[in-house]
Order: C-alpha cells, then sequence, then structure tokens
C-alpha cells in the first residue's frame, strides 16, 4: 500500500490524500460503508458502485467467520470474488463485536473465548487466528486484534487492557510475518490506538503504534457513548503523535458533524453503522439537517426526497411516497433511505475533499457543522 499526501489545510490539521493498494486507489478523506456480512444491508452492489460510489467498504471478521464460515469464503477466492467487489475491502478484526458481546464472553491473556450470538456455540478468538482468519478473508486492510474498553471505563481497567492490546499487536504482527498471502494481491496491516478517554493512555498507546511503523494507523475505542467533546479531545491527542506520512483511521464515527470535526483534526478514514441503521428507523440525513421521513408532516410533501439529486432515488421519489412505504413497513423505504443516506455520506467527505484541496476547508466546514445541525 503507498499513502500520498496531496494537500494539507492551512487553518486545520485536514488533509487530502490517495491511498493505492492491489484494488484501486482511495481519495482521502474517504467514508466507507459498512458491508458486515459481507452486503450493505439493503443496497445491491451495482447501487454502491454506481450511485454510491465508495472507492472501500467494510466487512467484518467475527460476522464473517461465524457465517457463511471461513471455508466458504477460501472456496470462493475471498470475500472479494463471493460478494463480486471488485474495489477495497477493509475488515475489522471482530473485537468490538466480542466486546459487544458482553455477558457471552471471557477475555484472557491468551485471546478471547465466546459463544457465537446465532446458535450459543462456544469460539475462541486469539491474535494468531484472527490474523489467519483475515488472510483468508482477503480484505485489502486488515486490522489487529484489540480489546475494546466500554465508556465509561475506569482508570486502571483501561491501562491493563491498553496494556493487552500492546501485547497482542506484537503477537499479530509475529504470526502476520510467517503467514503469506492466500490471494494474488497483498494485504497491508492497521494497528489500533486505544486508551479509553484518558489522555495520557491515549499518548501512551499511540506512541506505541507509531513506532510499531505500520503503513497505517487506527482509533478504536471511542463512539461507544462517550461526549463529543471527549472524542475530538482524543483525536487531537492522538492525531498529534502518529505519523504524518500514514493513512489515520478512525473506527467508528459517526454523524456527519462528527466526520467533519474529525477530519479537521487530521483522520483521513471513517466507518460507521450510522447511515445505514438510521435509515432503516426512516432518518435520512441531509446538507440542510436531518429528517425523521416517519413524521406526519411529511404526509402530503410531494417535493423529492432531496433536491440535490446526489444518488438517483433523491429526486426519483418523494418524500410523501418514502413516508408511506415506511408506515406500510415496506421494505423499499429502507433501501430507499439507505441508498440516499450513504450518497450524502460520500458527496460530504468528497465535497470536504475539494475544500482542502481549494484551501477553503474550515470556512466551509463551519458553514456545514451549523447547517447540518437541525431537525427539519
Amino acid at each position: 500500500m503507498q499513502f500520498e499526501l496531496k494537500s494539507k489545510d492551512a487553518q486545520s490539521k485536514a488533509r487530502a490524500g490517495i491511498v493505492t493498494t492491489d484494488h484501486g486507489t482511495i481519495e482521502t478523506p474517504i467514508f466507507m460503508p459498512v458491508g458486515t456480512v459481507g452486503t450493505v444491508k439493503g443496497v445491491h452492489q451495482t447501487e454502491l458502485k454506481d450511485e454510491i460510489n465508495p472507492d472501500i467498504i467494510l466487512g467484518n471478521t467475527y460476522h464473517l467467520y461465524l457465517r457463511p464460515q471461513i471455508k466458504i469464503l477460501e472456496q470462493a477466492g475471498g470475500l472479494h470474488k463471493f460478494m463480486n467487489w471488485d474495489r477495497n475491502i477493509l475488515t475489522d478484526s471482530g473485537g468490538y463485536q466480542v466486546y459487544s458481546l458482553s455477558g457471552r464472553r471471557k477475555i484472557k491473556e491468551e485471546g478471547v473465548k465466546f459463544k457465537s450470538h446465532i446458535d450459543g456455540s462456544y469460539h475462541t478468538f486469539t491474535p494468531e487466528n484472527v490474523m489467519e482468519i483475515q488472510r483468508s478473508i482477503g480484505a485489502d486492510i486488515i486490522m489487529a486484534f484489540d480489546e475494546c474498553t466500554p465508556y465509561p471505563c475506569d482508570y486502571n481497567y483501561a491501562k491493563r487492557s491498553m496494556y493487552m492490546t500492546h501485547r497482542w499487536l506484537r503477537r499479530c504482527i509475529t504470526h502476520l510475518d510467517k503467514t503469506p498471502f492466500k490471494y494474488d494481491y497483498s494485504q497491508t496491516f492497521f494497528p489500533i490506538v486505544q486508551g479509553s478517554t484518558y489522555k495520557d493512555l491515549r499518548k501512551q498507546s499511540a506512541e506505541f503504534i507509531a513506532s510499531v511503523g505500520a503503513e497505517g494507523n487506527a482509533i478504536g475505542g471511542l463512539s461507544v457513548g462517550e461526549p463529543a467533546e471527549e472524542m475530538y479531545e482524543m483525536t487531537e491527542v492522538v492525531t498529534a503523535i502518529l505519523p504524518e506520512d500514514k493513512p489515520r483511521y478512525l473506527m467508528g464515527v459517526g454523524t456527519p458533524i462528527n466526520i467533519l470535526e474529525n477530519i479537521a483534526l487530521g483522520i483521513d478514514m471513517f466507518d460507521c453503522v450510522m447511515p445505514t441503521r438510521n435509515a432503516r428507523n426512516g432518518m435520512l440525513f441531509t446538507a440542510h439537517g436531518s429528517i425523521n421521513i416517519k413524521n406526519k408532516k411529511w404526509e402530503d410533501d410531494f417535493s423529492a426526497i432531496d433536491e440535490m439529486g446526489i444518488t438517483y432515488v433523491d429526486t426519483l421519489y418523494s418524500k410523501a411516497y418514502l413516508r408511506h412505504l415506511f408506515a406500510a413497513k415496506e421494505l423499499l423505504g429502507k433501501q430507499i433511505a439507505s441508498i440516499h443516506n450513504l450518497g450524502f455520506y460520500l458527496w460530504l467527505v468528497r465535497e470536504a475533499r475539494k475544500h482542502i484541496l481549494a484551501g477553503d476547508f474550515t470556512e466551509w466546514k463551519n458553514k456545514m457543522v451549523k447547517q447540518m445541525d437541525k431537525r427539519l
């Protein structure tokens, strides 16, 4: 993988760059739609490619390991071929999903023993086998196996957890060095900074992660319920330490406003289930604020879903029609809303990139943050 910085904003730490892998280029800052089980929920690959047009999407190690299982993915020739996606894929290591299972898992130095949410069967994830699983899934960017701490989190627990994440990182790297690529393209490994919401721990973790000299770095353990201000504070501490010439990925963030604020703090890559999950609940994001399409006020509003027309659904259907689909519990409603929201998220980061390159990002960002902070 290569990363080239194209431009830096004078008034903030925002940057525009290009990541190049064997599956093509990724223009940063980028938002990566989440395709947990090998599908971006409710969206065909054709719509994903032609309308939403992301350079990279996400898959999830935990979910794919349980279903369809690794042997099927290997027989298919990896996740790209299995889902017929010829652009970039990043896989999360499953650390966060295992963290979400709180009552159904045991964390030890060796790894994590957990109970499947599907059939209750027991499994163990270790840094070593998670690296092997990610080799088999075959994503272009693969993540370290880490422990994600909850919020709020006791200082001593956060510290112990961070040290274990660091020890696990060493094991991930040692094992990857012995485990060849499975398919005819290379993979890039990103370690993950932890440390909860404690500045000194975040600083320590960022220094350790930076010392590893990986091709890119991620920040984990945020967007787990802490106030936005704390998230920005932690991002700022970490980006000041992580190398400037490597891409920085903030995991699981966030709202459109969170994304713009973190771009201003020097983040290059984002992923979040919010655009699709909120879409399925009838919440639409737009450049002028958010819409709850289930509200009665849209019942007889025959204007386009979004006049900006970023994706074809925005002008093809009216707000009244979309509200009707949600009221009737029709699947199409969720699909339309998902395509709209993902299209908007990708438009937002691409617009941010244009403004970074043009040199007026900060002014535009401040205007957009004000504009989007409304309920329509």
